[in-house]
């Protein structure tokens, strides 16, 4: 399939669009052996040899990344000009450029995918495919069984009407409760609003699963490769529903 050179360049991690394009403008860049200053060609990236600066350009491997992003990291690549830890310290050993999907609060901690594959990506977040994302939440509190029941109904938030996929207390920890609450939208902050409508603060929060993509046993600020059987069974989540 032919797509744009500024795009087919933007995919191999040369450059943005826009500074792409003036790559292209500049006359740096070549299509099998020839400078190409039309903004408009297309090229297969199966088929056509690309070159910036004379040397050759590809598309990059695909990635597809678990991470256990711990608290107090901020969930972007590149410095945070206050001086805040990013979750890119922590990937720092993946040669391919890979981005989060989706965001988790500085102070949460968890699951984040990561990867180089945009149209994966922009199914996961989106709403449509309905991928449930699991949360441990410890709360201020004892969560009476009276209103577990009203967040299993759900509420009005200032943004619209929420209701998680399921609710359920897995314990008590003293004054404090442990909940895992279901959510397949990605409302900003969506869990904490809820919870806290309900009277019940979030003191620690925790994503545990993404879809069929679990958690597991991975240590905080670690990473690893997702399985083949991982890849499928995701794919498989996203696509049953188009």
């Amino acid at each position: 399939m032919k797509v744009r050179l500024n795009k087919f360049l933007s995919m191999c991690g040369v450059a943005s669009r826009r500074k792409a394009d003036l790559l292209i403008k500049e006359g740096r860049v070549k299509v099998n052996g020839e400078v190409v200053r039309n903004f408009g060609v297309r090229v297969d990236p199966q088929v056509d040899q690309v070159e910036v600066d004379g040397k050759p350009v590809s598309l990059p491997k695909k990635r597809y990344i678990i991470l256990n992003k711990p608290a107090g990291y901020l969930t972007q690549l590149g410095k945070d000009p206050r001086g805040r830890k990013t979750i890119e310290e922590l990937i720092k050993d993946i040669p391919e450029r890979v981005f989060p999907v989706g965001r988790l609060d500085y102070n949460t901690e968890g699951l984040l995918i990561l990867t180089n594959d945009g149209d994966l990506a922009n199914k996961i977040l989106h709403p449509r495919y309905k991928l449930p994302k699991v949360y441990l939440a410890l709360v201020r509190g004892k969560v009476s069984q009276k209103t577990l029941k009203e967040m299993q109904k759900g509420t009005d938030l200032e943004d619209g009407f929420a209701k998680p996929d399921s609710v359920r207390i897995v314990r008590y920890e003293g004054e404090n409760t442990l909940l895992e609450i279901t959510f397949h939208e990605g409302r900003k902050h969506i869990v904490k609003r809820f919870l806290a409508k309900f009277g019940h603060k979030v003191i620690k929060l925790k994503r545990t699963a993404i879809g069929p993509i679990k958690l597991g046993k991975l240590p905080p600020g670690k990473w690893r490769e997702m399985s083949r059987e991982e890849i499928s069974k995701l794919k498989k989540a996203i696509y049953q529903v188009m």
